[in-house]
């Protein structure tokens, strides 16, 4: 055999080592099963006012999902609710397994009675994340929790084990019924000018702010250090976290180590998470937590997310003045802290090599989408739109479709640009060509006069410029292609542009939307089809044995498994409509194409 190009005796003295590394690799997975019963509750009362709560086996917000790098999960998800449910883990790759992804676009809704089992793997990832509900506006309800994907033991993290660590999932939140605020949602004045009545800290009012009864206190010992998962799992606002005379230490987000910085005060925005390092300190007493607005009149603390940090053994309440933060219209402090948030290069994250040995020094661009993102009035009611399309869900799932019909009926692959504006506002499938294994140019521009955030399921995307203004090809000169840090979800400043790359190796079905509720359910989303032709499941995974029908299959059992094409195609792309005896056609070859194969059964 070939010895590798050191000395023999010192290869074999190492040997056993990293055979042990490579072994613990192999085999540290578990398997951990999850029931979960989502139910309305009328009891729980975040706001002290009467409201129904989604609730996840009568928590709010729902449990963690506590889990290291490789682990596969079992969510038995039973829906208790009166209308359909899907959940979504937000940051979660879903390596080569869209199906698990929990968005309209890839998934059947779990109707009301029902019960449906998500299988998914946290493949080669660490970090904070959350999940939430996808549909029908149910996130202004709840359902959200908190992730935690722990590094394996042998990987070393580059900052010392805390003491403990803290979820603070922080969001805003309506004083009234989801499902109220939802129907609200035809009429402008809510569509594009409402906003929430205030902030919840895990679900909790603000201390000391009638007529809250029970507020966030997150219990520390004077000299240790603790590390803090903040996600905002709100639908609207962007928010500055800071704690009275304390300050953090940041590094981590979404799935990323960064290189660490100290900071008085965070922006974090919707969909966003971090992690942060709090060392106790100070005197031992009790001190403020806010989390206040973003590009928002804050002046009114009844709006904002107030904890405690309470220190062992105080006796001493929390007092004095609220801290301040920054002025929450001051976008240049918020776009600079941004642009200091930077990745760890030589650190190592889910595997033992360096972050920094995947980077986008010197990459070559195969695609470039430029996303306009604005509002419209289409048929008399508001509309948030992409390059001026809307997005309008078909009731079969593109994935589902994609896999049986190659998209037939359902989509028509590439109809709008991704560079450019339609000429008139419309409502459609947008569904985009994303080259496998090609870097991807995000160019995500906001023509609205508000926040913004984008998220990419199914990647991590390095974050390469924010700027205001129109973005122009000259744009590219101000880009970090040094270490820009990777994350799923980026902020879009009102007026401005952020702009992200993304290597598209992991084949699927991968919705691409922005974070803020209403927007998203207004329309403003779109799917990004990243194509294998290779049908080895190693490539892409086969829909799950388990799998729900619904739209074009509906007449269909759920859970009966359907034939695929042989082999899969782009979807073609129809130069008008199909007639009548064309979609009649297609009907005839569907339910012959399902009834063949459940034959076969």
């Amino acid at each position: 055999m070939a010895w590798p190009s050191v000395d023999r005796r010192q290869w074999l003295i190492n040997f056993p080592a990293i055979l042990f590394i490579f072994f613990a690799l192999a085999v540290s997975a578990e398997d951990i099963f999850l029931d979960w019963h989502v139910t309305l509750d009328t009891s729980i009362k975040p706001a002290s006012v009467d409201q129904p709560v989604i609730a996840i086996n009568g928590q709010f917000p729902g449990p963690l999902i506590n889990g290291t790098t490789n682990d596969m999960f079992h969510v038995n998800v039973y829906n208790e609710m009166d209308e359909p449910l899907l959940i979504t883990w937000n940051g979660i790759q879903q390596r080569l397994n869209s199906w698990q992804d929990g968005v309209s676009g890839t998934n059947c809704p779990i109707l009301p009675g029902n019960n449906w089992t998500y299988i998914f793997q946290f493949k080669d990832q660490i970090g904070t994340f959350s999940y939430f509900p996808s549909l029908s506006f149910q996130k202004a309800g709840g359902a959200f929790g908190a992730i935690r994907v722990n590094n394996r033991p042998v990987i070393q993290v580059p900052f010392l084990k805390p003491e403990a660590e803290f979820d603070l999932l922080i969001g805003d939140w309506y004083e009234r019924s989801y499902k109220e605020v939802r129907s609200l949602m035809s009429t402008k004045s809510m569509a594009y000018n409402s906003t929430p009545d205030k902030i919840l800290i895990n679900g909790k009012g603000a201390y000391l702010v009638p007529p809250t009864e029970v507020h966030e206190s997150l219990n520390v010992t004077k000299g240790k250090t603790y590390r803090i998962r903040i996600s905002n799992v709100g639908t609207a606002w962007s928010f500055n976290f800071r704690i009275q005379n304390h300050r953090m230490v940041l590094v981590e987000t979404e799935g990323s180590y960064t290189n660490q910085i100290t900071l008085d005060s965070l922006d974090v925005h919707v969909g966003q998470s971090y992690s942060v390092l709090v060392t106790a300190d100070q005197t031992v007493s009790d001190y403020y937590m806010v989390a206040s607005p973003k590009m928002f009149n804050a002046t009114d603390v009844n709006k904002f997310g107030i904890g405690v940090l309470h220190y062992d053994n105080s006796t001493t309440p929390a007092s004095g003045s609220l801290p301040t933060g920054p002025d929450p219209f001051d976008r240049e402090f918020s776009i600079n802290q941004a642009k200091s948030i930077r990745w760890n290069l030589t650190t190592g994250a889910a595997r033992p090599n360096p972050q920094g040995s995947f980077n986008v020094h010197n990459v070559t661009l195969s695609q470039t989408f430029i996303l306009h993102a604005s509002i419209a009035e289409i048929f008399g009611l508001p509309q948030f739109t992409v390059n001026n399309v809307s997005y309008l869900a078909p009731d079969t799932p593109l994935k589902l479709a994609d896999q049986f019909l190659n998209g037939s009926g359902i989509y028509d692959l590439d109809k709008f640009s991704t560079n450019s504006s339609n000429v008139e506002s419309v409502r459609g499938v947008f569904v985009a060509t994303g080259t496998h294994k090609g870097w991807i140019e995000l160019v995500f521009q906001n023509d609205w006069e508000d926040m913004d955030a984008w998220h990419l399921d199914g990647f991590g995307f390095f974050v390469v410029g924010f700027g205001t203004g129109k973005w122009k090809p000259e744009s590219r000169s101000s880009y970090n292609l040094y270490d820009p840090v990777v994350r799923s979800t980026v902020q879009v400043y009102p007026g401005g542009w952020s702009a992200v790359y993304a290597y598209l190796d992991n084949p699927g079905m991968w919705n691409l939307r922005s974070q803020h509720l209403k927007n998203w359910y207004l329309g403003e989303e779109l799917y990004v089809r990243v194509y294998d032709a290779d049908p080895n499941p190693a490539k892409e995974r086969p829909p799950p044995s388990n799998l729900l029908l619904c739209g074009a299959f509906a007449p269909f059992a759920p859970g009966a498994p359907l034939a695929p094409s042989s082999p899969a195609s782009p979807p073609p792309k129809p130069s008008k409509a199909p007639s009548l005896q064309t979609a009649a056609g297609l009907e005839r070859r569907k339910v012959s194409h399902i009834l063949v194969y459940l034959n076969m059964l």
